[in-house]
């Protein structure tokens, strides 16, 4: 794709040009030096423009039906006069490294919706499934006017603290009939969750989905109390019906009031704009690391002395890491 001038990207993207917000975040997931250079100057030129928006967080296991909940769930937000933008992160094909679920075609209503604006990008090798440019779309997309951003995951399985880190709410998707050991990896997510939705209560599944509420709600009690001072919340909902979402939308403002009242939406954006500068550090770091010459030519050595049981891995990594100081 032929790169525009900063200022073309810019001007788009504040005067809400999706063709142009479109091309900066591809600009922004772009790997190359150029192109990161040209981002940059981009998103920092957005960024008193930013800030405004609501950030929901979704996951939940495959199947769960996350996109179809987001579609249904997002055309109510739109009903209601929110500008909606969906930042869907896919799995990625290990041929291509592209995305390979096409989340845009899986949400019908809101591709054809003008209030909503649908992204679906690949996760990469990102941790927990959330593409390491999220942040800077999701920036982007503020500044283009939409004032409510989801992210969706993956799914879990993987860490899913990323997308934590850089939203407002967290939402987890349940399935009413899961077996006690898929839910035995979600321990840790359930104690990031602001509320807890068993979606596809329907189809003669209600009963089990109200198990499963009753279940969730006690679990949750135990877990230590939120920073935020909110107790977490667990509803019922079936995208496929529309039941239940006006309820999960009444909780999401609560919500939003709740932490703007008490002041922690603010500490909490504060403290995600540190673990972004973190995250950054780390990752530029690794990757000046591993393109040093030094350090690609003592690498396959090393590695082979790993495998082989010769040396152990703390001493191979102390004595890279010797090469690269």
């Amino acid at each position: 794709m032929k790169r525009l001038s900063s200022q073309a990207y810019i001007d788009g993207v504040l005067a809400g040009d999706r063709v142009r917000l479109s091309q900066a975040i591809t600009l922004v997931e772009s790997a190359l030096p150029a192109d990161r250079i040209l981002a940059q100057e981009v998103v920092q030129a957005c960024m008193p423009h930013t800030g405004r928006s609501f950030r929901l967080g979704i996951t939940g296991v495959p199947g769960v039906g996350k996109s179809t909940f987001i579609d249904s769930f997002g055309a109510l937000l739109t009903a209601h006069g929110h500008r909606l933008a969906v930042l869907a992160i896919d799995p990625t094909s290990q041929l291509t490294r592209g995305s390979i679920l096409g989340d845009k075609t899986r949400m019908e209503r809101l591709s054809h919706d003008l209030r909503a604006y649908v992204r679906p990008s690949p996760a990469g090798d990102s941790l927990g499934g959330v593409a390491r440019k999220t942040r800077e779309a999701m920036l982007l997309c503020e500044a283009a006017g939409f004032d409510m951003i989801i992210v969706e995951t993956v799914g879990v399985g993987q860490s899913e603290t990323a997308v934590h880190s850089m939203t407002d709410m967290f939402l987890l998707l349940m399935l009413p009939n899961a077996g006690d050991e898929l839910q035995g990896i979600k321990k840790g997510i359930m104690e990031m969750a602001d509320a807890v939705v068993i979606n596809k209560a329907d189809g003669g599944q209600e009963g089990r989905a109200k198990m499963a509420l009753a279940g969730y709600s006690s679990a949750l009690r135990l877990f230590p109390r939120k920073e935020s001072g909110w107790q977490p919340h667990v509803m019922l909902a079936s995208a496929l019906a529309q039941t239940g979402l006006e309820e999960i939308r009444a909780v999401l403002e609560a919500f939003r009031t709740h932490v703007q009242a008490n002041g922690y939406r603010e500490q909490h954006r504060k403290e995600q704009a540190l673990q972004w500068l973190r995250d950054t550090v780390a990752h530029r770091l690794l990757a000046q690391f591993y393109a040093d010459t030094r350090i690609q030519a003592a690498l396959p050595a090393v590695e082979a002395s790993v495998t082989a049981g010769t040396q152990s891995p703390i001493a191979a990594a102390e004595a890279l890491l010797g090469l690269w100081e």
